[in-house]
């Protein structure tokens, strides 16, 4: 920054001018040569001082674009054209912006409008503002996107992401403040878009009456857990409503491909499950000492990234994580003085087998009233990978008499 000072002071030595060999310098006067003509990709653009771009769209070449500035402050491009695209390109290559911001206030105009050619390129903004933008635009079939330090500040700057992203898109130290109203969303997905790594924010955001977060599908994401909100503060003007389901219209923190974590204003995802008995079902005993599964009817509830395919049956649909919690609290109705034992069985999809944990065992004790019933409380832990399902086993270690698992009983699974 200094040597760039230097030169445009005309007091640059002859070791910072060889250095700046590879900086264009941008001024209002020559930004129709230099942003409007052919770009060069060896070079770095530098902006110096507001730049109005009327009439002026720079086509990104496959070769990429690099553009910096001083400040964000110091350093902008601004149009206020209507039907108006700042940087084109149908096969763009890399873009990276540093200390600079971007006005495109114009209707119906955008700042981008970019495919990429290889399907490997990257989009990078560090410290770039997007002030009073009618659309911030579409990106189509870039490898992966970073924002580090970025703002959007009034307008509406809808980011539309489209084609296949081989990678994600990540986004670390953001603010969103004064927006405009509208039916719109900061990211959308576009036409074909499918993501096979992370779409990943933290960001700070007050949006208006109408507008989203992000209007992206499950269907949009490959792997599971991959659409991580981790930390985010979002309000909307003013208020924090995490039941506001216009912030993430079509996709929920109980999905499979998200992972919510630490926010404020919106949900956070707790990967897991909990059974409840809804109608008691006896358990036939044909023989002591032999298990046989604990019948009951079942009803399923919280259930993020689990489902139950069988009755009494808690199935892990994810990947990430594979360490959980299983708390149990169970009442079984048999015979005064029968030694009950139950265990969790395990299916282990990767091995192809079961897995039997260790045998917790009780009497049944009689109550006054009459009632005999043997109670089990207690929780331990499980590793339960994609497609492993767990449930219960009961068996009588004292002879054949019947048991009954008892209504409200329940069995819940938790992320730990």
């Amino acid at each position: 920054m200094a040597s760039v000072r230097a030169v445009l002071n005309g007091n640059a030595t002859d070791a910072e001018a060889r250095l700046l060999d590879n900086i264009v310098v941008v001024k209002q006067s020559n930004a129709a040569t230099t942003l409007g003509g052919t770009i060069d990709s060896t070079k770095q653009y530098f902006i110096d001082g507001s730049i109005d771009m009327s009439g002026i769209t720079v086509t990104v070449p496959s070769t990429g674009i690099f553009l910096a500035g001083y400040n964000l402050d110091l350093s902008e491009l601004t149009c206020s054209d209507n039907t108006y695209t700042m940087f084109s390109g149908g096969t763009a290559g890399n873009v990276f912006m540093q200390d600079l911001s971007l006005e495109v206030t114009g209707t119906g105009s955008q700042v981008f409008n970019l495919t990429n050619g290889s399907g490997f390129s990257a989009v990078e903004f560090v410290r770039v503002n997007f002030n009073n933008c009618s659309a911030i635009g579409e990106l189509n079939g870039y490898r992966q996107g970073l924002e580090t330090g970025t703002g959007r500040f009034g307008g509406t700057p809808e980011m539309t992401l489209s084609g296949t992203w081989l990678g994600g898109y990540f986004i670390d130290t953001s603010i969103v403040r004064s927006l405009t109203d509208g039916g719109y969303t900061l990211y959308k997905a576009g036409t074909g878009f499918t993501m096979n790594s992370r779409f990943r924010t933290n960001q700070n955001i007050d949006l208006p009456a109408n507008a989203s977060f992000f209007d992206f599908a499950p269907s949009n994401f490959v792997n599971p857990s991959t659409v991580q909100v981790s930390g985010a503060l979002v309000s909307r003007n003013g208020i924090f409503n995490a039941a506001d389901s216009n912030i993430t219209p079509n996709i929920s923190q109980a999905d499979l491909v998200s992972a919510w974590d630490s926010n404020i204003g919106m949900p956070n995802t707790f990967e897991g499950g909990k059974l409840t008995v809804s109608s008691e079902n006896q358990t036939n005993i044909a023989a002591g000492s032999t298990y046989y599964t604990l019948n009951a009817i079942w009803s399923a509830s919280s259930l993020e990234h689990f489902d139950s395919p069988s009755a009494g049956q808690l199935r892990h649909l994810g990947n990430s994580p594979r360490e959980y919690k299983c708390t149990i609290n169970f009442v079984i109705e048999s015979t005064a003085n029968n030694d009950i034992g139950i265990r969790l069985r395990k299916w282990d999809n990767s091995a192809s087998s079961f897995v039997n944990f260790t045998e917790r065992r009780r009497d049944v004790n009689s109550f006054v009233g009459g009632r005999d019933v043997a109670i089990f409380n207690f929780s331990f832990n499980v590793n339960l990978d994609q497609n492993d399902y767990v449930y219960f086993q009961v068996r009588n270690n004292s002879g054949n008499q019947n048991l009954t698992l008892e209504l409200d009983s329940d069995w819940l699974l938790e992320e730990r």
